[in-house]
């Protein structure tokens, strides 16, 4: 079953009446639990991607629909509401806000949404313990390593219980140890929980460890290999 499905998606920016195409007439659809990469060079669209499948930019022409849902057709209010409890996203900068503890930054989320207090305990460190940081609860973000504050945004992806996680580059700011930690994590998500993860990445660690792989340039999609 999609959960996301992609029609003719076009992202136009006019450099001094030079049309450049971020994205370019493109088609795609994802199933629930893909674990999947988007590559290519810089420039080829895979940020302004993410950012369309997220609701952050809104497209030239074409379309994106997120089960039932249009959300090309969505005004702002509604836009915001919907990512808030279908979307999870992790940044390469983390985006963490730096003044509030571990627990703290997981459970923004679900105060957006409503969630009592009780639930929101018990879902946070259920998330923490999961990305193992359940001894971090307390802590602030100054006080965390790089992987570490990857993998509380990870738990905070997660914790509005989305229909996927949209990762952009997520282990470029750490070091190797640190990446192949945060990927084992969110693999294991993947394999145990069923998340579905779209990532866009340079990083061949995430490619190596993804089913499937979709290669853009120049906004277009050039190949679609799906693993075994």
């Amino acid at each position: 079953m999609n959960i996301i499905e992609i029609r003719n998606l076009s992202k136009i920016y006019d450099e001094k009446t030079v049309p450049v195409y971020a994205l370019n007439g493109v088609d795609l659809a994802f199933k629930e639990g893909e674990f999947t990469c988007i590559v290519g060079p810089s420039g080829s669209g895979k940020t302004t991607m993410l950012n369309m499948l997220g609701g952050l930019d809104s497209p030239s022409a074409g379309g994106i629909r997120i089960g039932d849902t249009d959300i090309t057709s969505l005004r702002s209010r509604q836009l915001i509401d919907f990512r808030l409890r279908n979307i999870g996203f992790v940044f390469q900068s983390f985006n963490l806000i730096p003044v509030l503890t571990a627990k703290e930054n997981v459970e923004f989320i679900m105060q957006m949404q409503g969630i009592k207090k009780d639930q929101r305990d018990k879902r946070t460190m259920e998330l923490l313990n999961a990305v193992g940081l359940a001894d971090k609860v307390n802590t602030r973000p100054g006080k965390l390593s790089g992987g570490q504050q990857q993998r509380v945004a990870v738990a905070r992806a997660l914790a509005s219980k989305p229909r996927f996680i949209l990762a952009d580059e997520p282990t470029a700011n750490l070091d190797s140890k640190s990446a192949e930690n945060l990927l084992e994590i969110m693999e294991k998500l993947n394999r145990e929980e069923n998340i579905t993860f779209i990532f866009s990445t340079h990083d061949a660690r995430v490619v190596a460890k993804a089913r499937r792989v979709v290669t853009l340039e120049d906004g277009r999609i050039v190949a679609d290999v799906s693993k075994n």
